[in-house]
């Protein structure tokens, strides 16, 4: 089978800091007053990344609460496996949490789950203030879950050539890289969420990625025990490192990316309804698919997870949402959170209505199997009924007339809360 080659629209790379800094002075100083009209993306942006010096955000984040010990989890039901969703990469995708419980009925979403940036070494060793939500999130409940996804290397989805990947691979082996991961090591376990999910270099066996594993297996998965050995020799960590490679056989087999049982400590998989055509018994019967995962995984005595999973390739595939939800209720991975944004998703994406509503109606009030859908409630695009009150969780203010909005970004987008919006009719005000 040829491999499958995967193109997903996801976490766009990085933009240069200088040029959008200079794009932000030029446009401040040719228009005067400017006005921020905060807009929701079809598409969630790539975390962003340290601020240049001389730009200043207009609106300072919120300070994180202070970090508390969270009390030890209770041990879980295995009939009802932790679930959620990727909703956002910044604070955003937390606050998403509460309103995709409130569509299902009041489930109880146990698992949050966020990437970090590969852009550069500074930020796979956590971006300041850019788990702080995140990890305030996790501990207001003991039996919640933090799920990370962490690059292996730097300019991880700048298309690095294989010969360059297989240098950057022996390095991370000779532990050149080290440093970095004790350095996330460290701040995971300073705000106090010691026991994250740590899903390393996640779709190793496919071409996107600079942490590929095909150019130099061997290398890889040296590397591997060499990264989880400096976060492991942190005092306090708790860790879970998740092996996830994507379902099927891709570039290279999966299993020849497996760096061993003392250096995992879960199985994953990320599993879309892609290629186009093929059925939901071809992606479990498929080489390295649904059942060789649960199998594997079975023999090396590890539990199984689903970082990633939603539609793709064959559109409202209502009859896949329904048999992967019923995969997940018979096989119990330790957690699945669904890729919420189109084409994968159910809830911020209206183009997959079928699917939407066999998502909401086998999870609706997952924590009680008493209440059934009646009210679909509303979507994140969707306006308060006339009978409520608004509780508007993402207000987007209304864009003034003779106003143009400027492209300045994603990242200074972010820290300015939307885009920035220029008037251009100085000239009336003399009339």
């Amino acid at each position: 089978m040829a491999p499958l080659q995967r193109t997903r629209t996801r976490r766009p790379a990085y933009v240069a800091a200088v040029l959008t800094a200079g794009l932000f002075a030029s446009a401040a100083l040719a228009s005067g007053t400017g006005h921020a009209a905060a807009v929701r993306a079809g598409e969630p942006p790539a975390p962003p990344p340290t601020a240049p010096t001389g730009v200043v955000a207009p609106v300072a984040a919120p300070a994180a609460p202070a970090p508390t010990t969270p009390p030890p989890a209770p041990p879980k039901d295995p009939a009802n496996p932790a679930f959620g969703a990727y909703l956002d990469y910044g604070p955003r995708g937390v606050a998403r949490i509460a309103e995709l419980s409130r569509w299902l009925g009041g489930a109880d979403l146990r698992v949050a789950h966020t990437y970090l940036p590969g852009d550069r070494w500074s930020n796979i060793e956590g971006l300041p203030g850019f788990l702080d939500a995140w990890a305030h999130w996790r501990r207001e409940e003991a039996d919640r879950l933090f799920v990370l996804n962490v690059p292996m290397l730097e300019r991880n989805e700048e298309g690095v050539s294989d010969r360059e990947v297989r240098g950057l691979l022996r390095r991370g082996a000779a532990g050149e890289f080290d440093h970095h991961f004790r350095k996330l090591a460290e701040r995971l376990v300073e705000l106090e969420v010691p026991d994250t999910v740590i899903v390393l270099g996640w779709e190793m066996n496919g071409i996107t990625y600079t942490h590929r594993c095909g150019p130099d297996p061997e290398a890889w998965k040296t590397y591997w025990d060499r990264i989880v050995t400096a976060m492991r020799a942190v005092p306090g960590q708790k860790f879970r490192f998740d092996f996830t490679p994507n379902r099927g056989r891709d570039a290279i087999p999966w299993t020849q990316c497996y760096p061993g049982d003392e250096t995992v400590d879960i199985i994953g998989m990320d599993s879309y309804d892609q290629p186009r055509g093929q059925s939901f018994d071809e992606a479990v019967s498929e080489p390295y698919g649904l059942q060789a995962h649960v199998d594997f995984a079975k023999a090396h005595g590890k539990p199984i997870s689903y970082p990633e999973w939603g539609l793709f390739r064959n559109g409202d595939n209502a009859t896949y949402m329904k048999r992967m939800l019923a995969w997940l209720d018979e096989h119990k991975p330790l957690y699945n959170t669904l890729t919420d944004y189109c084409p994968h998703g159910v809830w911020q994406c209206d183009d997959n209505p079928e699917a939407s509503e066999i998502y909401r109606s086998v999870l609706f009030g997952r924590t009680d199997p008493t209440p059934k859908p009646t009210d679909p409630g509303p979507r994140p695009t969707d306006p308060p009924k006339p009978t409520e009150p608004p509780k508007p969780t993402d207000p987007t203010p209304e864009k003034p007339s003779n106003c143009s909005p400027v492209a300045l970004g994603d990242w200074v987008e972010y820290w300015l809360g939307g885009k920035l919006c220029l008037r251009f009719d100085w000239w009336s005000r003399n009339r």
